[in-house]
């Protein structure tokens, strides 16, 4: 039965990357592979000889001693886990789409469309890259890749060349996550599951972030779509709404308050995202009051309920597939943890790979593992296998194996398109194409991964 969930997993994987050969919908595939993966759990329970334990971190060896009903009740209790901790990411990911999308409502980004004075595609492109690696360590690469890309589709133009710029943003945004806490959703397990701290993070970690940066830019910067100048979007007639910087600052002020919100109350980002959402929304609907703004009828439009609720014309227009998709990815996904499939498939690498670093980490963890865990993490979900690391090794507090599982899992998605929550935000904002990253950026991604380990690996002694 295990055999059989694995296939599905190959084949709807296989039909999210040939989602424009098929014709089809990758959230299609995502969702029909979630469905399918359960419902084979649910219908060979009683075959499966191990359960991993998602909200403990453990491997269940004695699962296959318990009584049916006992096992039903244990999926159904972890089945509910894994939706709650999706559920987490996609309401945050509503909530940050929705300010940006109300920040839009009043034509906020044309404050930065118009401080950005240059056309050359070489500094938009360092612009971008920095911009990507400083706001991910502050507000997550997650919501820094939908707030930049949503920036980006205002100032250029040309979608052929604006792709390339999402490809570095998504390298950008996973390298500048991981030195930070708060940057990535498998740094942030590492922080709360007291494997690391935030100083010593930073000190191993930062160095080996911005040359996984800074490398895949620098490279770049030399190719042909990232030289000349850039044909950037026309400004139209409108007048800009009075309040656009005001509701500039506002949203992207509230999106930073999240993470400080979660360190004070210790309650799951989601919560603080929906406390700015509320506020955001409370000075939008204010602002678009006829004593506040113009009318309608002074920008030749009509007076409808739609365009005087900005936040329903919002929320109309968040991409609602790129979040099915999200639901359908990260439920397969835990299908194969609750098995103990990946839990078993780091512990193999762990197994048959050699023992380079042994003095290093002290207790026989392989380097080589380490990275393989970062590649793994492109292909499948990087969270199961940090998950997973959790449960397999015991060093201690801010030793080095941590810090290197930071980097490796937080950097390493983004070889594949669809191996970071950046790449997938990407993939459905600009409907960019699984093969196209793969030929044009993924190599890029893969030299700033090695660029960064080596440093860490240099890092580390000096520490």
């Amino acid at each position: 039965m295990e055999t059989i969930i694995i296939l599905v997993f190959v084949f709807g994987y296989l039909a999210i990357t040939l989602e424009h050969t098929l014709k089809i919908d990758k959230l299609i595939p995502a969702l029909v592979m979630m469905a399918i993966s359960w419902a084979l759990i649910s219908l060979g329970i009683d075959a499966f000889p191990q359960w991993f334990d998602s909200a403990k971190h453990t491997l269940m060896e004695n699962f296959g001693l318990l009584g049916h009903e006992e096992k039903m009740h244990l999926m159904e209790e972890t089945l509910l886990h894994h939706l709650g901790k999706t559920a987490e990411i996609l309401v945050f990911l509503l909530g940050a789409m929705t300010i940006v999308e109300i920040i839009d409502y009043f034509d906020g980004f044309s404050t930065i469309k118009a401080a950005v004075n240059f056309r050359s595609r070489k500094k938009m492109l360092w612009l971008f890259s920095i911009l990507a690696f400083i706001l991910s360590a502050i507000i997550d690469n997650l919501t820094a890749t939908i707030v930049l890309i949503s920036i980006l589709q205002k100032i250029v133009k040309d979608r052929d060349i604006r792709i390339w710029y999402a490809g570095l943003i998504i390298i950008a945004a996973n390298a500048g996550g991981a030195w930070s806490p708060i940057g990535d959703v498998t740094t942030t397990m590492l922080w709360i599951g007291n494997k690391v701290s935030t100083g010593q993070l930073f000190l191993y970690l930062f160095i080996p972030s911005v040359l996984c940066m800074v490398v895949p830019t620098f490279i770049a910067s030399f190719l042909k779509p990232f030289k000349g100048e850039l044909e950037l979007q026309e400004d139209d007639d409108k007048p800009r709404h009075r309040f656009s910087s005001t509701m500039l600052f506002l949203g992207l002020g509230a999106i930073v308050f999240v993470p400080f919100f979660k360190v004070i109350t210790h309650l799951p980002p989601y919560v603080g995202m929906m406390l700015s959402l509320g506020v955001v929304a409370i000075f939008a609907e204010i602002y678009t009051s006829s004593r506040f703004t113009m009318t309608q009828v002074d920008q030749g439009e009509a007076f409808t309920p739609e365009h005087h609720s900005p936040v329903h014309r919002s929320l109309s227009r968040i991409e609602m597939p790129s979040i099915l998709f999200f639901l359908g990815i990260l439920m397969a996904v835990a299908a194969l943890e609750s098995l103990g499939i990946l839990f078993g498939f780091a512990n193999t690498l762990q197994e048959t790979m050699p023992m380079m670093g042994t003095e290093l980490h002290g207790e026989g963890v392989s380097d080589l593992v380490v990275l393989l865990l970062g590649v793994g993490s492109a292909v499948i979900d990087n969270v199961p296998l940090v998950a997973a690391s959790l449960g397999m090794f015991s060093q201690p507090l801010d030793n080095e194996l941590w810090h290197f599982i930071a980097y490796s899992a937080g950097t390493g998605g983004s070889m594949l398109i669809i191996g970071s929550a950046a790449g997938v935000v990407a993939m459905g904002m600009e409907k960019i194409d699984f093969f196209w990253y793969l030929k044009k950026i993924s190599w890029l991604a893969l030299l700033g991964f090695i660029a960064g380990a080596a440093a860490f690996m240099v890092t580390r002694t000096l520490f």
